[in-house]
This record gives C-alpha cells, sequence and structure tokens, in this order.
C-alpha cells in the first residue's frame, strides 16, 4: 500500500476529514498519526497471503479463544495527538476488548498485547512512524513484516517513543515471539517472506 498524507483542513476536525476521505475512496484504509491523516489504497494480494501465514500460528497456539483474540483491521487510539488513531494489520487483543472502545470504532491501548504490520510501498510508516506512535501507547510487542527488505522485525519493551528491544531476523530463522502473547508461538520467518513476495 503506498501511503499519501493529508494537510489539515482549515477548522475542520481531523476526523472529519479522515471520515469524507472513507467515504470517497471505500477499501481505502485512513488513519491519523501526529495529528496527519496518513492514506492507504487496499491491500495486494500477496500482502493478504502473508498475513493469513501469520495469523494461523496464533490460532494454532490458541489465542484466538478464551483470554484473548486475533483480529485483523482493529482501531488502536492513539496517544500521539487529539484524533490520532491507527489500523493494524493484524492486533492480539485482550477477550475484553469490545469494554475498551474509546471513539471511532477504535480502542484502548491498554487491551493490546501485539500488533503486526505487513509492509507495502508505504513500508517507511510502518518502519518509523508507526514504531514511535505503538511504543507511545506501550503495545508491548510490535512486529513487522519487512517485504521491501525481506525481514522480520520484533519490537518490545516499549519506551518513551521507542522500543528498547528491536530485533532483526532474516530468510531462514525460526523466530519465538515473546511469551507475554500469552502462548508460544513461532514463526518461520522465510515461508512469511515468500508469501508476501508478488
Amino acid at each position: 500500500m503506498s501511503a499519501a498524507a493529508v494537510e489539515r483542513p482549515h477548522g475542520r476536525p481531523l476526523i472529519a476529514e479522515a471520515d469524507r476521505i472513507m467515504e470517497r475512496f471505500p477499501g481505502y484504509r485512513v488513519e491519523i498519526i501526529g495529528d496527519q491523516i496518513i492514506v492507504s489504497p487496499p491491500a495486494d494480494g500477496p500482502h493478504g497471503r502473508a498475513l493469513t501465514k501469520l495469523m494461523r500460528p496464533f490460532i494454532v497456539a490458541g489465542l484466538d479463544d478464551g483470554e484473548s483474540n486475533v483480529i485483523q483491521g482493529i482501531g488502536l487510539w492513539l496517544p500521539t495527538g487529539l484524533e490520532d488513531y491507527a489500523i493494524p494489520d493484524l492486533s492480539l487483543v485482550d477477550a475484553d476488548f469490545e469494554e475498551h472502545r474509546i471513539e471511532n470504532n477504535c480502542y484502548d491501548p491498554v487491551c493490546f498485547r501485539m500488533v503486526l504490520e505487513v509492509t507495502s510501498r508505504n513500508y517507511r510508516t510502518d518502519l518509523r512512524t508507526k514504531v514511535n506512535a505503538y511504543a507511545e501507547a506501550k503495545v508491548p510487542v510490535y512486529v513487522i513484516v519487512d517485504r521491501k527488505h525481506q525481514r522480520l522485525h520484533v519490537l518490545t519493551e516499549p519506551t518513551g517513543s521507542e522500543y528498547a528491544n528491536h530485533r532483526v531476523h532474516a530468510p531462514g530463522e525460526t523466530v519465538a515471539l515473546p511469551d507475554s502473547l500469552g502462548a508460544k508461538v513461532t514463526v518461520d520467518v522465510e515461508q512469511i517472506i515468500r508469501a508476501g513476495q508478488n
């Protein structure tokens, strides 16, 4: 997905402008991060294929039943601005997440155990802008499938606007995600990167 930033219209709340963009471009993902609207076109097939393969180990580990849910495209309210929110490709949330709804179909970061992004042409947003936003929201684990550079990033220990621990994994590695997710989850980097290629 290629992301484009939209300037704040004079005197109009950003959420109202974001809603207008969503009505005009159905299927586009519209987020507000750092008081800036980010618009991304629908994902391509390989993006969706990588996301599907990534969901499987979470479901097999039992993280989609009981105390947590694995959900695509759920809104995360961000502390980075008055109207800021992001829509991660995949999230692991506590089972009671619906009790933490804030507004605009977004939920309090307190119920998020992990967020995951699969990059597209907007890879800089996922690798920079969202790192800062998710760290400030104190999301414990942020996973990035970097399709451009063919790597998997696992970020943990949010402090301020950064993650204290950032590990980069290459194809050929099998990565064990942090136990804090609630179960043992391992990811085959090569399988995921290959699934995300055109």
